[in-house]
């Protein structure tokens, strides 16, 4: 379980396919060296929850590896990883911790696109188009996960925005502390919708009457 409060931007060292499967290495400084992570730990990368199976420390600096199944590839952008690219980090929460984003599974749904970037003086307003079938689960001011970042969405599609898109603003702190702003229009994004609205919408969908 995450809040989608990013730790730390972490890089991508190594990307090694393995079988159906990929292998995944990235090294981070966690701003508070005392809370290092343990074998088996769990960690959001860039929104998605994996295990670490092997951790190499230097010089202040974690090296972790995970173990990507074929069906962590087939939701995610992994499988196109480039060694270099910075990643969104973030640590399990414990018990009693502050939750200060929004409850996060780091189970990704699917996979957005940047559609707008526009800079403005309190921040950045950010376009992004989203897989139509995740659309139901988002609604204005409520909560969604991009690419392990806890956001208030602002605007739904419709009115101005292209379909399937929503708004979200970050601030400078944010942009400073996540990876968002990196690469152009046209990445790809992790989505993870509301877990609330989820539930929701397939209790819905049992409640109908048949036929």
């Amino acid at each position: 379980m995450f809040t989608g409060l990013v730790e730390a931007v972490g890089t991508l060292t190594a990307a090694v396919k393995k079988g159906g499967g990929m292998q995944l290495s990235v090294a981070v400084h966690w701003p508070d060296g005392d809370r290092a992570t343990r074998l088996g730990d769990s960690v959001a990368v860039n929104g998605a929850c994996l295990t670490a199976i092997r951790i190499a420390q230097g010089d202040g600096v974690e090296t972790l590896t995970f173990d990507l199944s074929h069906e962590t590839l087939a939701r995610t952008v992994f499988a196109d990883a480039t060694v270099g690219t910075p990643c969104n980090l973030e640590r399990a929460l414990k018990v009693g911790d502050r939750l200060g984003g929004h409850i996060v599974t780091g189970h990704v749904d699917g996979v957005g696109q940047l559609l707008e970037r526009h800079p403005h003086p309190a921040g950045w307003d950010l376009i992004y188009r989203l897989p139509a079938a995740l659309l139901p689960e988002v609604v204005e001011k409520g909560s969604i996960c991009l690419d392990g970042v806890s956001l208030t969405v602002n605007r739904v599609a419709g009115g101005d925005l292209p379909a399937d898109s929503v708004g979200v603003t970050i601030v400078p702190h944010t942009a400073q502390h996540t990876q968002l702003l990196h690469g152009e229009v046209g990445k790809a994004i992790h989505v993870e919708t509301d877990i609330f609205a989820k539930h929701v919408r397939r209790l819905m969908e049992f409640s109908r009457p048949p036929g």
